[in-house]
């Protein structure tokens, strides 16, 4: 691990014992308070080792995998967090999860970052590429818009409201084929664009040997067409010569077989400490006096989301306003049309079943959220009122959760 930069090295440290007093704490029968808080902080601190290791092996296979991985992999804690809740019949948990990661990202994050970066520009307004906005927006109105007829069909207790895991499986492949026409072109026109880009001649950057390549944009870059809008946002550095390993920080690239191996370990680790805190959940909640549905939705949401939701606050806060919308937006996509539908199909074996089905508060919500990105971002500017008013709704929303029953 020597490729490791020194905080880097820390970092991982630290996570590896909150990991192994995790596994203490379940395995010995400690309080579940404290089990709880270690499964917590071990799930957060996997989170940011599965997105070097995906981030690692992404740039050393290409741009557009790098993508697709983020999409695929990067959310593997929530996956193991939902499909561990599920087997343990905490359908409430895993459902609260899923929404939790979309409005923690739509609302909390995204207003933040919105405060931040608009207080870092000269005159007040912060200003990003319009195209991810829209599209991430045209995404989550599509779910919404699944999940509302598939609601209203049970809330009036017509006919189809019988098979509401047949109507939640055909919604979720169709969200697929969505995200799928949605991602494919992202991958191919952003690997085009970076082998023209190694080809050519690359302008220097004011150090002297930096450049800035920005990826591919899928729906210019492939004839036109549809596709992903976060490579307007994400940048590469590209070097003329390489440079030794920063000794206290992360390394430009990280070898191959070392990305590899914090993959699998903070795909494997996230996989036990999910198990270790869906146990602890329901004697914590019970103790602590809060509502399954506020633990999905905020803390675990939030504990799965952590490294993305700092990334982003921190590019916002240095005037990379592309790049951490990007971050923020991307997330609400993949979770929204990707994720979410798949992990319908996933759970499709198992006896509690995630299901497109909400509560009326949950239906209302997501469709704010959906309005609300689309009005506030879909110009390419926002101030800081609007990311005031993103975060005074998921403030709302948590505080709802917080009284719920169950």
């Amino acid at each position: 691990m020597s490729a490791l930069g020194r905080t880097e090295r820390v970092v991982l440290a630290t996570v590896t014992v909150f990991t192994i007093l995790a596994g203490v704490a379940h395995y010995a029968g400690w309080a579940s308070l404290l089990a709880f808080f270690f499964a917590t902080v071990a799930l957060a601190g996997l989170s940011h080792v599965v997105a070097v290791g995906v981030e690692s092996v992404g740039e050393l296979l290409g741009a557009g995998i790098a993508g697709f991985m983020q999409a695929t992999l990067g959310n593997l804690p929530e996956l193991f967090l939902v499909i561990f809740a599920l087997r343990e019949g905490e359908a409430v948990v895993a459902q609260s999860t899923v929404l939790g990661s979309i409005f923690s990202n739509a609302l909390l994050v995204l207003g933040i970052v919105i405060v931040v970066g608009s207080r870092k520009s000269h005159d007040g307004v912060m200003r990003f590429g319009h195209r991810l906005a829209n599209d991430t927006a045209t995404l989550l109105i599509a779910a919404t818009f699944i999940i509302v007829i598939v609601s209203l069909s049970l809330q009036t207790h017509d006919p189809a409201s019988s098979h509401v895991n047949t109507v939640s499986t055909v919604a979720a492949i169709a969200l697929l084929v969505v995200y799928f026409f949605w991602v494919v072109p992202y991958i191919r026109g952003s690997n085009t664009v970076a082998v023209d880009d190694d080809a050519g001649a690359h302008p220097a950057g004011s150090n002297g040997g930096d450049g800035m390549v920005a990826r591919a944009e899928p729906h210019v870059a492939a004839g036109g067409g549809g596709g992903v809008a976060v490579a307007e946002a994400q940048r590469v550095r590209t070097e003329t010569e390489e440079r030794p390993v920063p000794d206290d920080g992360m390394p430009h690239h990280l070898p191959l077989k070392i990305g590899i191996v914090l993959l699998a370990y903070g795909g494997i680790g996230a996989a036990f400490v999910s198990d270790w805190f869906v146990t602890a959940l329901a004697p914590t909640v019970d103790q602590l006096g809060i509502s399954r549905a506020f633990a999905g939705l905020v803390i675990a949401a939030i504990a799965g989301n952590a490294v993305e939701n700092i990334s982003a606050v921190i590019l916002a806060s240095k005037g990379q306003a592309d790049l951490a919308v990007s971050v923020v937006k991307n997330s609400v996509g993949q979770m929204a049309a990707f994720m979410w539908p798949a992990l319908v199909l996933i759970s499709l074996p198992l006896a509690s079943k995630l299901t497109f089905s909400l509560t009326p508060v949950y239906i209302g919500a997501l469709l704010v959220t959906a309005l609300a990105m689309w009005q506030i971002t879909g110009d390419g500017e926002a101030v800081a009122f609007e990311g005031l008013a993103l975060i005074a709704i998921y403030l709302t929303l948590a505080g709802i959760t917080l009284y719920e029953t169950v």
